[in-house]
């Protein structure tokens, strides 16, 4: 058996407010295996938003382990987490995120340059993922002068640009009507299976958990259920 690309092990994460602890996870253990299309969901405070932040490398446990491809992420310094996040975490976000003064194409490259890829190997790869999300020919627009749908379109192009371990989807149907809904989430999984995108959502949108080949449900701070679903054939 592959290993797992993240590991979380009897994780805790404790926030103060004032003088009162607020315990946000409390012995959290998970794995994701790669090629995963899996939703986290719970009603608000249950720990969902802070587990995927944690795997983000957005936040730290206050105690236990947070592992990305085997990588202990509280042993490596601030710059080390922040090549993470930029070159093996994809961020997908229910407000989009969007720079509004860049283009789709240039919001969509932005890792790229970034990361330093000469810049024909970005034209190439840019458009050729603007065309996987359905967005050939819009290239030029900016954020105000496409619908919510598209600018998630974008959102998703920029967060597998990297060619990331894991894509992390905070609600990311929230801000879309319906049908918008199902096409995001029929690309989702269209990338999943063809490019092999191992996504990882943090909803309480039934769309979501619908598509969903593994669901993990959690309560006040803990797992209260995990279930694979049975493959479709």
């Amino acid at each position: 058996m592959s290993q797992p690309i993240v590991q979380l092990d009897g994780v805790t994460k404790v926030y103060r407010q004032g003088s009162i602890d607020v315990h946000a996870l409390r012995g959290v253990d998970l794995e994701i295996a790669k090629g995963e299309f899996t939703a986290i969901c719970g009603p608000s405070g249950s720990g969902k938003t802070t587990t995927l932040n944690l795997i983000g490398a957005l936040d730290s446990p206050t105690s236990g382990t947070v592992r990305l491809e085997n990588e202990d992420l509280g042993a490596l310094s601030r710059k080390e987490l922040s090549e993470i996040r930029r070159d093996r975490i994809g961020f997908v976000f229910q407000a989009y995120n969007l720079v509004p003064v860049l283009t789709a194409y240039e919001n969509a490259e932005m890792v790229l340059w970034v990361q330093g890829a000469p810049p024909e190997d970005r034209q190439r790869k840019v458009m050729e993922l603007l065309e996987d999300v359905g967005l050939s020919g819009l290239e030029d627009r900016k954020p105000s002068e496409l619908s919510g749908g598209q600018q998630q379109r974008v959102a998703i192009a920029r967060a597998i640009a990297s060619d990331p371990a894991v894509v992390l989807a905070d609600e990311p149907t929230a801000n879309v009507d319906s049908e918008t809904a199902d096409t995001l989430l029929d690309l989702m999984e269209r990338l999943n299976k063809n490019r092999g995108v191992t996504f990882v959502f943090s909803t309480h949108d039934p769309k979501v958990m619908d598509r969903a080949r593994r669901i993990v449900r959690m309560v006040d701070g803990s797992i209260s259920d995990d279930t694979v679903k049975d493959a479709v054939t």
